[in-house]
């Protein structure tokens, strides 16, 4: 691998090359990730959407979002009817400055149990859960993570219904040290939520080492695999 080569390989935008097909011909690390949250023909549709109505390069801005990956623009370029290119310019993140979560391993359904028993007393609220069975027990800060996940249920207290489903991230990771792990997601959700409390919310994710989307009906929680 050329030394150019490996400045694509290791950049954090992703970029990917395809053929005039819309078929792979080679990508970066990044982009694997990426393609773990969208489907590749999709990608070579905002390629060919947005690129040089002749031979050569353009920069557009725009923001996109694919699960966890959010974008604020993108480079498209093509010297030929054979090939065209695109990078994928990321919103810096949590993968820049996060430490890797530690603390104890957990049963994180005993957590959720937990939060929903306490935050349900004296409520009219109708807690429904939807969890993958398959998650182990993961490293956390137990003491913080129920701090996260009350603030979260307070900010929809008054709601009808809150749903609470937890799921594997399929074919997404993240890197700590070097380190790849798969991710899985805590996703609570209702008709309205209360943004007063976001900043909160924000803060306690920080203390988890933990990235968190905030929705105007849900909140997302994406958590590493840490098992050892």
């Amino acid at each position: 691998m050329t030394f150019d080569q490996q400045w694509i390989e290791f950049d954090f935008n992703p970029f990917i090359l395809f053929n005039s097909s819309g078929k792979i011909v080679s990508l970066n690390t990044e982009a694997q990730y990426l393609l773990g949250a969208i489907e590749a023909s999709a990608i070579y549709k905002i390629a060919t959407s947005y690129a040089s109505s002749s031979f050569g390069f353009k920069t557009t801005f725009l923001e996109l979002e694919f699960g966890r990956f959010k974008f604020f623009g993108i480079t498209v370029g093509y010297e030929d009817e054979e090939q065209i290119g695109i990078r994928l310019y990321q919103f810096p993140s949590f993968q820049f400055t996060a430490k890797k979560p530690n603390g104890q391993l957990i049963n994180v359904y005993t957590l959720i149990d937990l939060c929903i028993s306490s935050n349900s007393i004296g409520s009219q609220t109708q807690y429904t859960k939807e969890l993958d069975p398959t998650i182990p027990e993961i490293r956390l800060q137990t003491e913080f993570f129920i701090k996260l996940l009350n603030k979260i249920y307070l900010s929809m207290a008054g709601n009808s219904k809150i749903q609470t489903r937890l799921f594997f991230r399929v074919g997404e990771h993240i890197k700590f040290e070097g380190e790849k792990y798969s991710l899985f997601s805590l996703e609570i959700s209702s008709i309205s939520i209360n943004r007063k409390y976001f900043s909160d919310i924000t803060h306690l994710a920080e203390e988890n080492h933990l990235f968190i989307d905030l929705k105007d009906q849900k909140i997302t929680i994406n958590v590493p695999m840490i098992v050892k």
